[in-house]
């Protein structure tokens, strides 16, 4: 289990622009670890706590909050991508250039929270829980916030599934059909949020 990132976890904007270069490229190559891309439009970025807390930072830099009480708001707010003891926690991100396409493409993914599942070799569909507020009566945000509560028997079975690469995140909707088998990396950086 992850424990969420704290108020001392966060450095003020000075110290972290002196710290920025170096934090970045770690985040960015532990992003890499756990970015997967589901067919042309869908990417699935698995959070864990380092991701969190370079998302806090960012934020703050971003917006200069400086004060306190917004501090602890963003810390509340990014804490919630934090996978939950025993699953993954993932940002998704439906990936249109335009605008044109976006509006196109959003409305009809509407139903994508009935439609997303990450399967185990041969158990049972784990089904994406969706954050409900990205998404409205007539469209979708193309960014979404996902979680997957795996049991016990998925994760006992997951580096196996993994090696026989029947360890695969699947979208499976009228508009949107595509699936990936997750790799060993990703498969072991994964493990590393619900070990």
């Amino acid at each position: 289990m992850q424990l969420p990132v704290q108020p001392a976890d966060v450095v003020d904007i000075a110290q972290y622009e002196k710290l920025r270069p170096g934090f970045r490229q770690q985040v960015i190559a532990e992003k890499e670890r756990r970015r997967v891309r589901v067919g042309e439009h869908f990417t699935f970025l698995f959070e864990n706590r380092l991701t969190v807390r370079y998302q806090i930072q960012e934020m703050l830099r971003t917006e200069r909050i400086v004060a306190q009480a917004a501090i602890d708001h963003e810390i509340e707010t990014y804490n919630e991508l934090i996978p939950p003891p025993g699953g993954l926690s993932a940002t998704l991100l439906i990936e249109y250039t335009t605008r044109a396409e976006r509006e196109v493409h959003l409305p009809r993914l509407l139903g994508l929270e009935r439609h997303v599942t990450l399967r185990v070799g041969d158990l049972s569909p784990v089904p994406a829980a969706f954050d409900t507020r990205q998404m409205g009566e007539e469209r979708l945000s193309s960014v979404q916030y996902v979680t997957f509560a795996l049991g016990e028997p998925h994760r006992q079975s997951w580096s196996q599934a993994a090696a026989q690469g029947r360890l695969r995140l699947v979208v499976d909707h009228p508009h949107y059909r595509a699936e990936t088998a997750l790799g060993p990396e990703v498969a072991a950086a994964l493990a590393e949020d619900f070990s």
